[in-house]
């Protein structure tokens, strides 16, 4: 879904005279597209709302990337979910000036273009972060206790005995320790979980605060029972779990991915899973979505669909943030969260 917001607007010392949002020929425009999934569509509303009130028109159409180039050659300013701002789109939109992302991942956006052009792109961390630690947490206990298989039994007039493991007191195996990371580990804490993590950027009094002890990588996947991904994706993280790293773990783990797909090696997973070499996987995320079949077909797999931010509470952070943004780039003030290539 995808949405264009033209707006004419007349400056006035750096600031927006609304008294003067003109309808004048020979203003100046400022065209804005959205590209936003349907599932937001409370947010898209108030943005909508929200933008017309700065003088917005606002069009929506269904079309994918590649028949909206029109539309991105007139773009100022895109708002993106998960559609891909390759160097091909960026390349297409030659008046434009901003890129804001509708969440934390910043993988679908090419930053090495959109830096070569001069364009800013600014994203909402931590925005998704308690959305994300309640699913994970939801997909340890849902691979834990087998809940997907139960639940279809007993609906289908079934009923059997399925045991499961118990999360209490078990090592859990942090990879990242951000917002999410940092979310996933205090609620940790209330299952009195033994918690490791392995980051880059160490924030050693939250870790302290929470008791998580820093371990290296080999250590974290040889010796936790639970091992949740919640590091970015970037050129460094790229099949960060491979075959090589898979048969470190234990075949009693459980491997949780609410970040990325494309951070695990899927057919490595695969491989693994069908031997029993971990005990099973809960996956938000893919390297392709929908996903490849053969492993989310598996019965040792639990998935969802990217719901990871899919909260009411979330989308609102996320929505109030971008339009704060939009509005300090319309006004010419310092916006948050620009994002730079650092890697």
């Amino acid at each position: 879904m995808y949405w264009i917001i033209n707006l004419k607007i007349l400056y006035n010392n750096g600031g927006i005279n609304k008294k003067v949002i003109s309808k004048l020929e020979g203003t100046k425009l400022t065209n804005i597209l959205l590209s936003l999934s349907d599932g937001f569509i409370e947010e898209k509303r108030k943005l909508e709302k929200e933008l017309t009130s700065l003088g917005a028109t606002v069009t929506s159409i269904t079309t994918k990337k590649e028949s909206i180039s029109g539309y991105l050659h007139d773009a100022e300013i895109i708002v993106t979910g998960v559609e891909n701002m390759d160097r091909r789109a960026i390349e297409a939109a030659p008046n434009l000036k901003y890129i804001s992302k509708f969440g934390t991942g910043i993988d679908n956006i090419d930053l090495d273009a959109a830096a070569e052009s001069g364009i800013i792109v600014t994203n909402t961390p931590g925005q998704n972060a308690s959305s994300v630690a309640d699913l994970t947490f939801g997909l340890m206990l849902s691979i834990a206790r087998n809940l997907p298989t139960s639940n279809d039994l007993v609906k289908n007039g079934g009923w059997k005995l399925h045991i499961g493991n118990e999360i209490e007191g078990k090592r859990l195996g942090i990879i990242g320790f951000g917002e999410i990371g940092k979310k996933v580990a205090k609620r940790a804490t209330g299952f009195d979980m033994d918690i490791v993590t392995y980051a880059n950027y160490k924030d050693e009094a939250e870790a302290q605060r929470l008791g998580v002890h820093f371990v290296s990588l080999e250590e974290l996947l040889s010796t936790a029972d639970f091992i949740v991904i919640c590091t970015n994706l970037k050129k460094s993280t790229y099949h960060l779990i491979n075959e090589e790293r898979l048969t470190l773990m234990k075949n009693s783990a459980y491997l949780i991915n609410i970040s990325r797909g494309d951070l695990i090696d899927e057919k490595a997973l695969i491989r693994s899973l069908k031997a029993e070499q971990i005990k099973g996987a809960a996956l938000d995320v893919f390297s392709s979505e929908p996903p490849d079949l053969e492993l989310a077909q598996l019965n040792n797999v639990v998935c969802t669909s990217h719901i990871g931010g899919a909260t009411e509470e979330c989308s609102k952070r996320i929505g109030n943030a971008i339009l704060q943004n939009i509005r300090s780039y319309l006004q010419s003030k310092e916006l948050q969260h620009i994002v730079t290539k650092n890697d």
